[in-house]
């Protein structure tokens, strides 16, 4: 008889992750990997669904059981059909770029069955030029944007090899039971310590500091108004932004900030160009960065381990004047524990979804204008099937009263920046991309 596997529970951060899925948009984060010839589609779909066999999460489902037993946990998932994971789809006339982001970004969206492991892959054909497309979507619980990338780099060429992860029958209730209460003495123990780090937390979370026309530094409470804050809805459009990454680099070493910092710079940018086609006139603009716990994570490791960062950043002044002060704050801000917030931040996510609040929260939030994510990405541009990965597009959804938000991810020497955007609230996605691509060229000729 084969022995029950140990109970996996959801931890702190990925109850918070659970807990931010309210209205019509799924949680789920994913990535488009545009591969060049050298490989089919059938060949493709069957080596994701092998690797993924590799990896144990994508094998598992997510489970909740009854009152008194603790948190949701997962459990091998026995009628799991990898390759049913991994569909092939065509992409609509013309097959351009302009329409696979739309298959990319709908192949996200799609919500994704509890019942089954929370994950999808679908590889699109009839591209121009003999390429495919590989659309990859993980549901915000199963994995952060660092545990993300580590999905990824097992399912390309080259990554470590192991045997198929065998299954094992779920955990039975009193297993259960003993877990649960294991893990509420835990919890009491760390709790000394987690009220320690309450300070970390406090100064992660703030979003900075304006100087006030008297020259004295004043603390902010909360984002300025503006009409790209309104409750979204369920539809999103999509627009890619491709840069080289040395430049900026070297740029960003001149201006003693990080590529972080320019991007920062340079979204609040071209949001502030928008508002001012609106006739809507801003000192500084909100812009919360994840900051992750960890560095680096392994497949055996994934689950969620982040906290937020929000910046104030100006939109007065020369752009190097702006870099230069936004990067002095991140420095600042950066001498904290990494991800601290998430202290803060898990628990008022729960407590709000417990009382069913967190949609209405999200619809009226006043402490950031936008989100942007910004992750490094391999170095060297992989291949899956022996295709080379030609670009790497990272998709991310984002609810509640955010019309826009961005988000940046490296691969092989290009950064690469999406946005993303409600057509209703914002339709200037193509002003917004295109102030984003001459904010960035004009930080790298600097």
């Amino acid at each position: 008889m084969r022995t029950p596997a140990p109970v996996d529970r959801l931890r702190t951060g990925d109850l918070a992750a659970l807990a931010q899925e309210t209205g019509p948009l799924p949680s789920n984060v994913g990535a488009l990997c545009v591969l060049g010839p050298g490989t089919t589609a059938r060949t493709v779909q069957a080596l994701i669904a092998e690797r993924a066999g590799r990896i144990p999460r994508l094998g598992q489902r997510l489970c909740t059981p009854p009152p008194g037993l603790g948190r949701p946990y997962w459990v091998d998932d026995p009628a799991i059909d990898l390759r049913g994971h991994v569909e092939v789809l065509g992409c609509p006339e013309p097959g351009d770029d302009e329409a696979l982001l739309a298959v990319a970004l709908d192949v996200v969206m799609r919500p994704l069955p509890r019942s089954q492991p929370l994950w999808r892959a679908v590889v699109v054909t009839d591209l121009a030029d003999g390429r495919l497309g590989l659309v990859l979507a993980l549901h915000h619980v199963l994995a952060d944007g660092i545990g993300g990338l580590a999905v990824l780099a097992r399912l390309v060429d080259g990554a470590p090899t192991s045997e198929a992860v065998a299954q094992r029958p779920p955990p039975r209730a009193a297993a259960l039971l003993v877990d649960a209460l294991a893990q509420r003495m835990r919890l009491l123990r760390r709790l000394p310590h987690a009220i320690g780090r309450l300070p970390s937390a406090l100064t992660e979370i703030r979003p900075g500091r304006r100087r006030s026309p008297d020259g004295a530094l004043r603390s902010e409470r909360g984002a300025p108004r503006c009409s790209l804050n309104a409750p979204s809805g369920h539809r999103r459009r999509m627009a890619v932004v491709d840069v080289p990454l040395a430049p900026l680099r070297a740029a960003g070493r001149r201006q003693q900030a990080t590529v972080n910092d320019i991007l920062l710079v340079t979204v609040a940018g071209a949001m502030d160009a928008v508002l001012r086609s609106r006739g809507e006139h801003l000192d500084a603009l909100v812009v919360s960065v994840p900051v992750s716990a960890r560095v680096t994570t392994t497949t055996g490791d994934l689950g969620n381990a982040v906290g937020v960062m929000p910046v104030r950043v100006p939109l007065d002044g020369a752009v190097a004047d702006r870099l230069t002060r936004v990067g002095v704050l991140t420095r600042a801000r950066k001498t904290q524990a990494r991800g601290t917030s998430a202290t803060l931040v898990g628990p008022l996510f729960r407590l709000l979804a417990a009382l069913h609040l967190i949609g209405w929260f999200f619809d009226r939030q006043r402490l950031v204008n936008t989100f942007l994510t910004n992750l490094p990405g391999p170095l060297q541009a992989p291949t899956i099937g022996g295709a080379q990965v030609l670009r790497l597009v990272p998709v991310t959804i984002t609810a509640g009263n955010v019309g826009v938000a961005f988000a940046a991810l490296s691969c092989g020497g290009t950064l690469t920046v999406s946005v993303l955007v409600d057509p209703d609230l914002v339709p200037e996605l193509d002003a917004l991309a295109a102030a984003i691509a001459d904010g960035l060229s004009t930080i790298a000729a600097g």
